[in-house]
């Protein structure tokens, strides 16, 4: 009977002291539940490729090789960036070869108004929305423009007259109906309380530039709507005047003179953007690293400084304010070619 008492105590004994080993140890599932709660984070895991959806020296072209040499040479990634020229469709061969590789963060695409455009005039079925919207990079500005010796001095005066009879004033635009060039007009035409905007008389030049200046230095055409690149060179030559420009604000130097819309009253900001596009599919942590880096990289001086040297201005919204703009810019642009009766 002692015997069998001394075992009982001694397994007594045994199981307490097992049982403070067992509470000395750190309980699994906490140290499971530190690892989900951790952020999860992303990095190129390969060459990174952007693609240009056009032939080399456009303006995709330009952008995606400056974009490879400001990241790369101001160490803002540390893979090696890769840039594919597709040819075809007004962007579109090269914003479907994009998806080729949906859900890569490694890939991106740079874009444009096109895209926009494309897919509301039927000539492309892709929409913004079959991709992951990334920034907007760069703007260039849209003018309205007439001969030096124009009777209109101001926006002002030529809206009043245009606005008495929209049929009065010969509009040249190019290379076709429904780019920005022709949206620009359109949206300054709505904003000057212009209701029938089908009464509009545009000329259209398949050349752009190339023929709407010399129409409209000729007497053919009494003004035209045209990006500020292309009118520069007559504009500086004093042989033309810019009645004003859809920047947010004045330029500077040999542009400061020309007024922008606002500060005549007429509540139009109208950048001609380009900026870039991922594939479909891209997750949370791939765009929070391209938010990261494409930030920095719009603020780096080797970026600013190229922007000038092509004449464009840094304009840069991250992924969500960009995909937002574009939402935006989709429905307004839908409207205003309805009004025109270019689409239905």
């Amino acid at each position: 009977m002692r015997r069998r008492t001394s075992w009982i105590a001694l397994a007594l004994v045994g199981g307490m002291l097992l049982t403070g080993c067992g509470a000395t140890t750190p309980a699994p599932s906490n140290n499971s539940s530190s690892a989900a709660s951790a952020p999860k984070t992303w990095t190129p895991d390969a060459t990174i490729e952007i693609v240009a959806p056009a032939g080399p020296g456009g303006g995709y072209d330009m952008l995606a090789r400056t974009m490879e040499r400001t990241l790369t040479g101001d160490k803002l990634v540390d893979k090696a960036i890769i840039i594919t020229n597709k040819t075809g469709g007004g962007g579109a061969t090269g914003w479907a070869y994009l998806n080729t590789h949906k859900g890569s963060g490694n890939y991106f695409a740079a874009n444009s108004p096109q895209i926009i455009q494309n897919n509301l005039l039927g000539v492309s079925t892709l929409s913004y929305k079959d991709f992951t919207p990334l920034a907007m990079l760069q703007a260039e500005w849209e003018v309205v423009a007439v001969p030096k010796d124009s009777p209109y001095k101001t926006g002002k005066d030529f809206f009043e007259a245009l606005k008495a009879d929209p049929t009065k004033i010969s509009i040249a635009v190019g290379p076709a109906l429904g780019n920005d060039d022709h949206i620009q007009f359109l949206k300054l035409a709505k904003a000057n309380g212009i209701t029938d905007m089908s009464k509009l008389k545009f000329v259209v030049y398949p050349g752009a530039g190339g023929e709407e200046i010399p129409a409209l230095l000729g007497g053919h055409v009494q003004a035209m709507t045209i990006s500020l690149g292309e009118a520069m060179e007559q504009y500086k030559a004093g042989n033309l005047n810019i009645l004003g420009i859809s920047s947010d604000k004045r330029l500077e130097g040999d542009y400061a003179k020309i007024p922008t819309w606002k500060e005549q009253g007429i509540d139009v900001v109208f950048p001609h953007w380009r900026g870039v596009v991922g594939p479909s599919g891209m997750t949370p942590e791939q765009i929070a690293y391209w938010d990261n880096a494409l930030s920095k990289m719009s603020q780096q001086q080797s970026w600013k400084d190229a922007m000038k040297k092509m004449n464009m201005d840094v304009y840069y919204l991250n992924s969500a304010d960009y995909k937002a703009y574009l939402e935006k810019s989709t429905q307004e642009e839908s409207d205003l070619l309805k009004s025109v009766g270019l689409i239905k």
